[in-house]
């Protein structure tokens, strides 16, 4: 299994990364996982085998002081969960972490985030009436992983929030992304950045994707249809049956309504690797910026020194988005690993031959004659 990822194997991806290519390299932003691999054979409920994980995201890192995160976000196809969209849309921020798990364990991922609320911020969680009301969002491993078993714990989910840190990140089977399928391959966690100038000034836009969406028929990466010429090992499903969510990080100083702009145009980074977004598929997206800190408690004040970009800057954000998007679904299909499906029991869930793809590529000149 390679563990080159798919800009260093040649693939000739658009713009600019940042030092890590990830969403870490948004300042102040770190990413935690806590990944379940444990039995094998065929699946009995509450027995295993047990292939599943949570991903959390804390957009302010550790931060003793509570200070909102500015948001917006929107769903292509609402067949999944994210918790805490109502308030982002009629607020326009969210404080504290962003968790991503499987569909079954939506509930414990939210309590323990609430939890490291209450035990990040005792001070306004102790004596004022604060309410706490994270981001947490799903996608199906019921394919590869013994859902119905309930198997992800709170204290999992602990272990996700208190191990986030920075810098670079794994990729593929891990975190929430374990159990998931991408274009009727292993799929799961992918994440990119690009780096850009706004007004002299540098900036970055980061992706975290959870990948778990798409058919073999479609997937399409820098133009190139692989997925009608990738044929091994295809999965019996007559319809998608998964989702996708990603979060799109920035320190670009943007207003709510231009957040949820930029939480539009993940349709339009999904979209380039060939997904029309399916009627059994989540696809949501989630968009904050890390600038602008306010501590909570000025939430209630006038505040006259908000910083923001004009509107026609925000293209290059979008196109950074866009991009970040598109090839952190590749990086989560190059980085993923083979797994059986437990329903139907026994089938290979292989994950993309990447030999076979980077052939493709090079016939169609999208690739580097010397990869990185």
């Amino acid at each position: 299994m390679t563990t080159k990822r798919a800009r260093e194997l040649g693939l000739e991806f658009s713009g600019t990364p940042g030092q890590h290519n990830a969403i870490t390299d948004v300042s102040g932003l770190m990413v935690g996982y806590k990944t379940l691999m444990t039995g094998e054979g065929p699946l009995v409920t509450g027995g295993g085998p047990v292939r599943t994980g949570v991903t959390a995201v804390l957009p302010r890192g550790r931060d003793t002081v509570p200070q909102p995160v500015w948001a917006g976000t929107h769903s292509l196809n609402g067949n999944g969960e994210m918790t805490g969209t109502h308030w982002i849309r009629d607020g326009g921020y969210l404080l504290g972490p962003i968790m991503i798990t499987n569909t079954h364990s939506v509930g414990r991922a939210h309590q323990a985030a609430v939890k490291w609320i209450i035990d990040t911020y005792p001070k306004h969680w102790g004596s004022e009436h604060l309410w706490a009301m994270p981001v947490v969002a799903e996608t199906y491993d019921g394919t590869l992983n013994d859902i119905n078993g309930l198997h992800l714990t709170e204290a999992h989910a602990r272990e996700a929030l208190d191990q986030a840190t920075d810098g670079p990140l794994r990729e593929g089977n891990v975190g929430g992304g374990t159990g998931m399928i991408c274009y009727e391959f292993k799929g799961g966690t992918g994440t990119s950045s690009r780096r850009i100038s706004l007004g002299g000034q540098q900036f970055h836009v980061g992706v975290l994707v959870q990948a778990n969406h798409g058919r073999r028929q479609d997937l399409t990466i820098l133009g190139v249809p692989v997925g009608r010429h990738l044929q091994n090992d295809m999965l019996s499903h007559e319809h998608e049956m998964g989702s996708i969510i990603a979060v799109v990080a920035t320190d670009v100083p943007m207003m709510p309504h231009q957040l949820e702009r930029l939480a539009k145009r993940g349709t339009i980074g999904i979209a380039r690797g060939g997904t029309p977004g399916g009627n059994g598929s989540g696809d949501i997206f989630l968009a904050i910026s890390t600038a602008n800190p306010i501590p909570i408690e000025r939430m209630g004040q006038i505040n006259p020194d908000f910083a923001w970009i004009g509107d026609d800057l925000c293209d290059a954000v979008y196109l950074a988005a866009v991009q970040a998007i598109e090839e952190s679904v590749i990086n989560a299909l190059v980085a993923a690993e083979d797994m059986t499906t437990l329903r139907p029991p026994g089938q290979r869930c292989a994950a993309m031959d990447i030999d076979a793809m980077l052939e493709l590529m090079a016939r169609h000149g999208r690739l580097r004659t010397s990869p990185r």
